[in-house]
């Protein structure tokens, strides 16, 4: 490489915008700072490559403008990338200096690209675009295979444009970052003007994510009855009682259950618990399960009172795979998969619909058009739901739940028929159809509430359904589904709620997960049994299109993505709702999924989300304090390369020699004094749970997990 290179151009194409792009710039931008940090000479070597490079023909080179690649694999936190205009599809201008070509994009953004060695030079004018109107700030990366070569520092708006210009003969892999510059993700609009590869070889092609391959860390359950699950459940004394205990291992299996109380039974050929809730106060049984191959035991507390959810509830919602293609069909399809792939095994309950069961005033399917309401008032669904009691009744006889969706508004997202004015005919509805579960969306009801935004406002509608809800003969948990407006992990207990979403819908931002996660345990302090924070459905597996409503196809995220999404969702004390296709449920997503040691870490009674330790802007510890004893860390990586990070007792505020074990292979790793590490991959969380060393483990199935 030539460190000194200055910024005239090498080639025809965008190089005269280029070369004026660049004129401009102060010269400690053309020169010193251009110089890659991962590139080092001795001097000799220096000199001679600095009279070769200067002497090399360029003439044969060909320009590649960025906005030509294919851009759809560009990740960003808003919006799409934008060709040769900003992200207001205005003409690209940074401190009033307008270019023709490049890419406007948002942070936070990344591009990676393959060069394969082809590429001899990358050269752009970056800064934020003159057309954001706002306070934003960001700052631009470029690595070359893995290694930080240039940076820009954070640049703000009127800002003039900073000079990229780097040798890139032999990279094999480019990435183009766009980080956000410190003051939040507001008017990030961020400009690769001018932005061009002087190729001589193998043209660049940008790629999805770095290759990775779909590893399966967790052994397969084994043929022994292992009983999973919570080891706390809440009910409200003389409501219907539900329990389906979850336990793998070889069927068939014979279950029992000591000092039951009354008014409960236990099937003994499916460990299905039902009758009617007992009397107000804590009842402490065993349950058992017993095969051909062995035997386990576990304690569950039942608390009947006032309190539900007493761990964070699971199970699957249908939003982000089929949207307004919902059936019948499908939700019975999905509950006969939750059994059947072993999902209900570990723990997951609820099979929830969420929109466009109900009718709607228009719609392309003609089958979901039709009367909003009959003469008396009642919702009705639509034709792809002949029998909601029939349904519920379906998913009731594997021992799971069922969820509904509405809005307190007259339409509901998708606009279909809401709630607005027919509250309690609808609470009595959904409890005459049997639901357990109740997401409570505010869509349309923002019309309603138009001009007044103070709290009492916003917390009216769900005040009034959560004491509707209270009142009806079978337990119905609420979800908030208002996307963090008024602060309201401080107030949705208050109003009813089980369960409160943080932020926007995680379908839009899946390229922000750890943005996300770290912003929700921020709320930590609201995290406790039967009040959780929630930050949107764990969508891996096969997904759909959250822009486009389209079909279900694999998720964009790496393997290691996925491993960290269940991770955080599970440090953090989150409702585990499954947002995939359950008709294509792989290995792989079900090893994602299915962990009970992962698991056991979110069921945990002691209900705490986990603290944050920011260890630099990439790197983070998440801890959760457990109710044994332990300690369960996630060791968190948000950057692009692998990094190693190293966990010191005085982070976990832990003394003396500690048993590391690692949750997702299921073995205890070693005994360590002081401090922990470990290589963690892009976008990874490796996570561990800590005990005292000579303290024992506490087993809750025949695994020895504990």
């Amino acid at each position: 490489m030539n460190p000194l290179s200055t910024l005239e151009p090498a080639s025809a194409g965008h190089s005269d915008e280029y070369a004026r792009a660049a004129g401009g710039l102060q010269p400690e931008f053309r020169t010193r700072k251009l110089i890659p940090n991962f590139y080092a000479h001795a001097a000799v070597g220096f000199a001679a490559s600095l009279l070769l490079t200067s002497a090399l023909p360029l003439c044969a080179a060909e320009t590649v403008g960025l906005e030509t690649l294919d851009l759809a694999k560009m990740r960003q936190g808003w919006g799409q990338p934008q060709i040769n205009r900003s992200m207001r599809e205005r003409p690209l201008a940074i401190a009033g200096q307008a270019f023709a070509h490049g890419v406007g994009t948002h942070a936070h953004s990344t591009l990676w690209v393959e060069l394969a060695g082809g590429t001899e030079r990358f050269q752009a004018a970056v800064g934020l675009d003159d057309a954001a109107e706002g306070p934003g700030s960001v700052e631009f990366l470029v690595y070359a295979d893995g290694r930080k070569c240039w940076e820009s520092g954070v640049m703000k708006p009127g800002d003039k444009a900073k000079a990229v210009d780097l040798d890139l003969r032999g990279v094999k892999t480019l990435l183009l970052r766009v980080a956000d510059g410190g003051d939040g993700i507001s008017y990030d609009h961020a400009n690769w003007a001018a932005a061009q590869f002087v190729v001589s070889g193998v043209r660049p092609v940008t790629l999805d994510v770095p290759r990775e391959e779909a590893v399966i860390l967790t052994p397969k359950p084994g043929p022994a009855p292992r009983i999973n699950g919570p080891v706390v459940y809440g009910c409200r004394p003389g409501n219907p009682f539900l329990y389906r205990i979850p336990t793998t291992g070889d069927r068939p299996m014979q279950f029992s259950v000591d000092r039951l109380p009354a008014g409960l039974q236990v099937d003994a050929a499916t460990g299905i618990v039902t009758g009617t809730a007992p009397a107000r106060g804590e009842y402490a049984v065993t349950l058992r399960a017993t095969n051909k191959l062995g035997s386990d035991e576990r304690p569950l507390r039942i608390v009947s009172g006032d309190r539900l959810a007493l761990t964070p509830p699971m199970g699957w919602n249908h939003w982000y795979t089929h949207y307004d293609r919902i059936t019948d069909q499908l939700m019975r399809e999905a509950a006969d998969a939750m059994v059947r792939s072993g999902m209900a095994d570990v723990g997951y309950q609820y099979v929830s619909i969420d929109d466009c069961w109900m009718n709607a005033p228009k719609s392309s399917d003609p089958m979901r058009v039709g009367p909003l309401r009959d003469a008396d008032g009642n919702i009705l669904p639509n034709r792809h739901f002949p029998d909601l009691r029939a349904m519920t009744d379906y998913i009731h006889a594997y021992g799971l739940k069922a969820g509904i969706y509405t809005s307190p508004g007259p339409f509901t997202c998708a606009g279909y028929a809401g709630a607005y004015q027919h509250e309690e005919q609808d609470a009595q509805q959904f409890a005459a159809w049997g639901f357990d579960l109740l997401k409570y969306d505010w869509c349309s009801y923002g019309e309603i509430a138009r001009g007044d935004s103070s709290l009492a406002a916003l917390q009216k509608p769900y005040r009034l359904m959560g004491d509707l809800l209270c009142r009806q003969p079978r337990d119905i948990l609420l979800n908030l589904c208002q996307y963090g407006m008024g602060d309201v992990w401080k107030w949705g207990a208050e109003v009813g709620g089980h369960s409160w979403r943080t932020a926007g819908d995680l379908g839009f931002e899946l390229d922000r997960v750890f943005e996300v996660a770290l912003k929700n345990a921020e709320h930590r302090e609201w995290s406790r049994p039967g009040e959780w924070n929630d930050p949107d459905y764990i969508q891996i597996g096969y997904i759909g299109n959250a822009r486009g409503m389209g079909e279900p196809r694999p998720c964009p995220l790496t393997p290691t993505e996925q491993y960290a999404f269940m991770s955080l969702w599970s440090l953090m004390a989150s409702p585990l709702f499954f947002s995939g296709d359950m008709n294509r449920l792989d290995d792989f997503t079900l090893n994602v999924l299915c962990n009970p040691e992962v698991i056991e870490v979110n069921q945990d009674p002691l209900g705490q989300c986990g603290r944050v330790v920011m260890l630099s802007e990439e790197t983070f510890l998440m801890i959760k304090e457990l109710a044994d004893g332990s300690k369960a860390v996630g060791l968190g990586n948000r950057g692009e390369f692998e990094t190693e990070i190293t966990a010191r007792w005085a982070d976990l505020e832990v003394k003396g020699p500690q048993v590391v074990r690692d949750l997702w292979r299921q073995r205890d790793l070693a005994v360590r004094s002081g401090s922990f590490s470990s290589l963690v991959p892009r976008h990874g969380v490796v996570l561990v749970r800590l005990r005292a060393a000579g303290s024992p483990a506490q087993p809750m199935g025949a695994s020895g997990a504990y």
